[in-house]
């Protein structure tokens, strides 16, 4: 089981931190800080550079730290909030991920969400350092606050958009 855990917690974390990274600088293909304000502002987000910064950040962060299994509940929390936002941009897409679906997000969530629960077994950093038996109250408040944070995130953030965007959007593709 310990194995098993090792490599989730690795692969997840490493892909939820170069996620972030993406979105904050020209690493991992990413279009730099000034696309991933762009992109925030495409999907509807007010908040400039500074949004994209905080959701870079969180997604680097709880990423990093997931993959170390250090604070897991903690950083299960920030990933699932950062990931629940996603869902709330990919949502009108439907699920599937090729129509730009919030499939991807919602297994990350899902798969967090787990973590948080299970904890992150026996090599990782929070064993080394006596924190491996996390209270279940604190797991099940990271299932909680962790998805209500990213959909509160979307409630205080998210813009109506613009006259000109709502009637570009509206027009027919060429």
């Amino acid at each position: 089981m310990d194995t098993g855990l090792l490599i989730l917690r690795v692969v997840v974390g490493l892909l939820i931190a170069g996620h972030g990274t993406q979105k904050v600088s020209h690493r991992l293909g990413g279009r730099g800080l000034a696309g991933g304000t762009e992109e925030f502002r495409h999907d509807g987000f007010r908040g400039g550079a500074l949004t994209a910064l905080a959701a870079g950040a969180g997604q680097i962060g709880s990423g990093l730290f997931l993959a170390l299994g250090a604070l897991t509940p903690p950083a299960a929390m920030v990933a699932m909030g950062v990931m629940t936002v996603a869902i709330t941009v990919k949502l009108p897409h439907g699920l599937w991920v090729q129509d730009d679906g919030y499939e991807y997000p919602l297994v990350l969530v899902v798969v967090t969400g787990a973590l948080a629960l299970t904890g992150p077994g026996r090599w990782s950093v929070d064993h080394a350092a006596g924190l491996s038996a996390w209270p279940l109250w604190l797991s099940v408040a990271a299932l909680v606050l962790g998805p209500a944070s990213g959909l509160l995130t979307r409630l205080a953030l998210h813009r109506p958009p613009t006259p000109e965007e709502a009637t570009a959007s509206a027009r027919p593709a060429d």
